[in-house]
């Protein structure tokens, strides 16, 4: 077994593609009940240099290339959250949509799903392609790790097993203290699991309107709405109709949308912010709004809300 160097050269999309959103929302709902993998984590062209490349430099990163409405898929993907969650992060386990991702299956070379892929030190080791069973992927993994080990690829320190300790691969983790879900999540996440996110928003819309200072809810309403909105949503032509027309109001919040899904949250406040101070009355208090929603999305105390905070309120006066 022998891993190859693997460079990300092609354009990031950050296309906010149904399929990707929904599997984006349904494992915050799956955080929020207490259920998902705290070894995993969604990937595409935005976010694979830091989660896979650089992570793997300090433990190693299985890459499973999924498409979200095969049965293999799904089969394969359960069967390594199981392994995932069981190796105390002794490694991790990168999901990559195929469908909302093509261009970064295209640098990967994957020529079918699901597929799995083992990153260590920036170094990928093809691994099984099509349907598999959780007993087939462990007895590969062990095979890969050990070997990665023999010949000195894995990281310094790390053991060469699939779990934290030699001889304890297929422990299942501790589930005695899982915290207890909120009704409202547990609702939330159903919704989520059909694909209405309609539903959902107005489970955390109640759960917002019983209690203003339901902080989570918010969060989580913010979420849901973002989401929603951005189903059917291009974001490189939302931004090119942004910086065409920079007095639409409605083209600076739909890109303002899509730089928060793309994690890029100054820069959507200071479009809107910029939005604020150029206009007047109505468009100029739809700008605001949707910077206050906006805000919703990240923590009360992050120093990024209060200085745009600062932003605005010169903005206006």
């Amino acid at each position: 077994m022998q891993p190859s160097d693997f460079s990300p050269n092609s354009a990031v999309d950050l296309g906010a593609r149904k399929a990707a959103m929904e599997r984006e929302a349904k494992q915050r709902a799956a955080e929020s009940t207490g259920r998902s993998n705290p070894y995993a984590v969604n990937v595409d062209e935005s976010n694979f240099q830091a989660q896979v490349l650089e992570r793997s430099m300090t433990a190693p990163v299985v890459l499973a290339v999924l498409v979200g409405w095969s049965e293999q898929s799904k089969q394969v993907e359960d069967a390594l959250d199981k392994l995932s969650a069981a190796s105390g992060g002794n490694w991790s386990l990168a999901k990559v949509d195929s469908e909302a991702s093509p261009q970064l299956v295209q640098a990967l070379r994957v020529s079918t799903t699901p597929m799995i892929v083992v990153v260590v030190q920036g170094q990928l080791l093809p691994g099984p392609a099509g349907p598999a069973t959780e007993e087939q992927l462990t007895g590969w993994l062990v095979e890969a790790f050990a070997a990665l080990k023999e010949q000195g690829a894995l990281p310094q320190g790390h053991p060469g097993t699939i779990t934290g300790e030699p001889g304890a691969e297929g422990a299942v983790p501790d589930q005695s203290e899982e915290p207890q879900a909120r009704p409202v999540d547990v609702e939330a996440e159903e919704a989520l699991n059909q694909g209405d996110f309609a539903a959902a928003e107005a489970a955390y819309a109640k759960a917002v309107e019983a209690d203003p200072g339901d902080a989570e809810s918010k969060n989580k309403l913010a979420q849901v709405r973002l989401f929603g909105r951005l189903q059917n949503v291009d974001p490189d032509a939302v931004r090119q109709a942004a910086a065409d027309r920079p007095e639409d109001v409605d083209a600076q919040i739909t890109a303002a949308d899509a730089d928060m899904y793309g994690g890029k949250f100054e820069d959507a406040f200071d479009r809107l912010i910029t939005t604020v101070r150029n206009t007047r009355d109505e468009d100029r208090n739809r700008a605001r709004a949707h910077l206050l929603e906006l805000f919703e999305l990240l923590p009360p105390g992050d120093p990024r809300i209060g200085a745009a905070r600062r932003k605005l309120t010169s903005a206006l006066f």
